[in-house]
C-alpha cells in the first residue's frame, strides 16, 4: 500500500521572517558562490540547458554577468561541439576567469560527446535527464569518472529526494539539480502523477551530509522565489522562463498577433521531441511562445537587485549567512492574497 507522506511546500507557501540586520547598503552583499573545479561566480544563477534557452551566445553572456550557461544538448556532437568552439574561437572566454558548460545525455554517443565537449573547451559537463534518480544515471557518472578522472566537474540531475541526491553524491556528481514537474512549460507531474513541490525537494535535499552542491532547478517564478531556495539551502539556482525571450536565447523572432515573440518549450514537449527524434512518445512539457525581452543583462541585472534585497531582509551578508539566519513562515491562502499586489483585485 502506497504511503501518504506529511504535506510538501511550494514556494507560494511560505515566506521569510524579517531578520535584525547591521547591513548599511545592499552593495555590501555578496551573492558569490563557487563550483568546485570550476570556480568562483558572482551570481549563483545558471541558464538552462534548453534549445530555447541556453546556446553559445548565452552561455557566454551568463559568464560574462558573473554566472553560468550550460550549451543545450539537442543537437549532434559537431553542432554542440561548434558551439562551443565558436566562443573560443572568438575570443570570448580570453583568460581563465569565464566559464561554460555543455548537457550530455545517458545514451548512445554520451561518452563520445563528452569527450568532443570537453576537447572544445567547456568547463563543466551536465548530465541532463528528467528522471535523474536512475540506473543509467549512475553508470553514466561511473563511466564519465573513469574517463575524464576525479578534476572534472560534473553536473547531474534532476532529482527530487533526499535519497536520490544522495545517490548521486555517491555515483560521483559534483552538483546536482533538484526539482521535477516544477517548470512553467513542464507537464511531468500531471501526466505521469509523480513530483515534488520544488521547494520542498530542496528543503529535504539540503539535509544531505554529502559534498555536493545543491542546484534549485523548476518553479521558480521571481526573485522572490530565488532568495527562498537559497534560504531553504540551494546553492545555485537555474532559469529558464525568467530567461526566455531574451535577445541571447536561441531562435528567431517571430510576430504574434503584431507583437514580437520567441519560442520558448519544454525539452519532453512534442514539438520539441519531433524536431530533436523526428518522433514523440510520453509528452511532458508544452510549446509556447514569450513577449521579446529585450537584452539578458537586464533581466540579470532586475533578478540580481531582488535577491541583494532578499538577503537584507535577513541580514545576511552572502549566501551561507542566509543559509544560517533564515526562517520561513508558512502562510494561508489569504496571506498569499495579501503577499501580492492586490490592489489589482479591488479595482
Amino acid at each position: 500500500m502506497a504511503i501518504l507522506k506529511s504535506e510538501a511546500l511550494s514556494f507560494d507557501d511560505v515566506l521569510l521572517v524579517p531578520q535584525y540586520s547591521e547591513i548599511d547598503s545592499r552593495s555590501e552583499i555578496k551573492v558569490q558562490q563557487n563550483l568546485r573545479n570550476v570556480g568562483d561566480f558572482s551570481l549563483p544563477i545558471i541558464s538552462s540547458p534548453m534549445d530555447t534557452v541556453t546556446g553559445g551566445h548565452m552561455a557566454y553572456t551568463m559568464s560574462c554577468l558573473g554566472g553560468l550557461g550550460i550549451i543545450h544538448r539537442y543537437n549532434t556532437v559537431d553542432e554542440q561541439v561548434k558551439e562551443a568552439r565558436l566562443v573560443k574561437m572568438d575570443g570570448w572566454l580570453g583568460g581563465d576567469k569565464k566559464h561554460i558548460g555543455a548537457a550530455i545525455g545517458v545514451g548512445g554517443d554520451f561518452l563520445d560527446r563528452a569527450l568532443a565537449l570537453r576537447e572544445a573547451g567547456v568547463s563543466f559537463l551536465c548530465i541532463d535527464v528528467a528522471h535523474g534518480h536512475h540506473a543509467k544515471v549512475r553508470y553514466a557518472l561511473e563511466a564519465l569518472r573513469n574517463t575524464l578522472g576525479t578534476d572534472f566537474h560534473i553536473m547531474a540531475g534532476n532529482v527530487a529526494t533526499l535519497e536520490g541526491f544522495n545517490d548521486l553524491a555517491d555515483w560521483g556528481a559534483d552538483s546536482i539539480r533538484v526539482g521535477i514537474g516544477g517548470g512553467s512549460i513542464c507537464s511531468t507531474r500531471i501526466q505521469t502523477g509523480h513530483g515534488v513541490p520544488t521547494l520542498q525537494s530542496i528543503i529535504d535535499c539540503s539535509a544531505s551530509d554529502r559534498d555536493a552542491t545543491l542546484i534549485a532547478d523548476g518553479g521558480i517564478k521571481n526573485s522572490g522565489d530565488i532568495v527562498k531556495a537559497l534560504a531553504a539551502g540551494a546553492d545555485f539556482v537555474m532559469l529558464g522562463s525568467l530567461l526566455a525571450g531574451t535577445e541571447e536565447t536561441p531562435g528567431s523572432i517571430i510576430r504574434v498577433d503584431g507583437e514580437l515573440r520567441k519560442r520558448y518549450r519544454g525539452m519532453a514537449s512534442k514539438d520539441a521531441q519531433y524536431d530533436w527524434k523526428g518522433s514523440y512518445r510520453s509528452v511532458e512539457g508544452i510549446a509556447h511562445s514569450v513577449p521579446l525581452r529585450g537584452p539578458v543583462h537586464i533581466a540579470i541585472e532586475e533578478l540580481e537587485v531582488g535577491i541583494r534585497s532578499g538577503l537584507s531582509y535577513s541580514g545576511a551578508l552572502n549566501v551561507p549567512e542566509l543559509h544560517r539566519r533564515s526562517s520561513f513562515v508558512r502562510q494561508t491562502s489569504a496571506g498569499q492574497v495579501e503577499s501580492s499586489a492586490h490592489i489589482v483585485s479591488r479595482y
